[in-house]
């Protein structure tokens, strides 16, 4: 079957939290109705990253609400932690272990192999395609939500100075920096794009310091995909001149980190696909072992922020707007590398 979308049905679910390493917190009670139960162990980013593992554990936590489901976190202070964690749940034969982030690409494969009938699942890493018959990869089409961030940041920037600060230089990174930049391309092919990495996903500092840099060079709106290193960036543009600098948040509504100076934020629906995968695995007996499931625009697996109006002029939302159906109708083919950025024609 390939890729393919799983039961998306976006009509529900905030996205919520996750952080810290190696210690267990049940924070779902009880057995769970029938004894159906899950483990999430999050990469170093932790529970409360504001992002990604937020938004899974938000899942869980309507898994446990809605399923009756039993769910646990195992927080990673390292990577060294992953296969320890994994393999605790494994042990504990729960019904299905997340693996969230694409750093757990090799200790997801390595625990599923010496644990053949437990179920696995990893987000952000297709594994290459090589994967294993217990394990489920979900991936999103990040570059295409980072696209409508770009069209937002090129339609309203004053200076034609835009930046992108980046968590970890990867493939999935780059998804969401050649999208942005082929957004920002597409309404305003004079604007410059600055691209810096924090080569971390969690030094807030860094951020910080790479979003000043950015501003001090006459930057006025900045999009971030660096995980908890984002919150540098929410952090110095509060100190900034209120309808001058701007953040773009990524991975779910970040405007609550700086309220006056969010114009969006790149939603990407984790929280959604955990919680259909572990519904039918619970209620029908059905798992895409062995596949990759992948969610874009018309999957509605990505997105944008529902409150992006709030700051951005109603002219813009209608770009934006015609701009998604143009991806979703498959004549704008979104570039997710470096090589077919260079070849896109905006």
């Amino acid at each position: 079957m390939g890729k393919q979308s799983w039961g998306i049905l976006l009509l529900c679910a905030l996205l919520v939290i996750t952080a810290g390493c190696g210690t267990a917190g049940n924070q779902g009670g009880g057995n769970g109705e029938e004894g159906f139960s899950a483990g999430l162990v999050t990469d170093t980013g932790g529970l409360n990253d504001e992002s990604f593992n937020q938004t899974a554990w938000e899942g869980m936590t309507r898994a446990k609400k809605e399923l009756g489901a039993d769910i646990k976190p195992l927080e990673s202070k390292r990577d060294d932690d992953y296969i320890p964690n994994l393999t605790k749940f494994a042990r504990e034969k729960r019904d299905i272990i997340w693996g969230i982030g694409f750093k757990f690409n090799k200790a997801i494969p390595d625990v599923a192999k010496q644990f053949p009938d437990q179920k696995f699942g990893i987000v952000d890493d297709s594994l290459g395609g090589n994967i294993p018959e217990n394990v489920v990869a979900v991936t999103f089409k990040e570059e295409e939500g980072s696209f409508l961030m770009g069209v937002i940041a090129g339609s309203m920037t004053q200076s034609d100075k835009v930046g992108f600060i980046g968590g970890i230089t990867s493939p999935l990174i780059k998804k969401f920096e050649s999208g942005f930049r082929a957004g920002v391309k597409a309404v305003n092919p004079d604007a410059k794009v600055t691209v810096a990495y924090a080569e971390s996903f969690t030094d807030v500092a860094k951020g910080r310091s790479l979003a000043a840099n950015m501003y001090n060079g006459g930057t006025d709106i900045i999009f971030h995909a660096a995980g908890g290193v984002g919150k540098g960036l929410f952090d110095e543009v509060k100190t900034r001149k209120k309808g001058k600098y701007w953040a773009i948040g990524v991975d779910m509504d970040q405007s609550g980190l700086a309220p006056d100076h969010t114009l969006s934020s790149m939603v990407k629906r984790v929280d959604v696909a955990v919680f259909d995968i572990m519904k039918d695995i619970k209620e029908n007996d059905q798992f895409p072992g062995g596949k990759e499931v992948q969610l874009g625009l018309k999957e509605g697996g990505v997105g944008l922020a529902e409150n992006t109006d709030k700051h951005v002029p109603e002219k813009v939302m209608k770009k934006v707007e015609d701009y998604k159906q143009q991806i979703i109708d498959g004549k704008i083919e979104v570039p997710s590398t470096e090589k077919e950025l260079k070849d896109f024609k905006g």
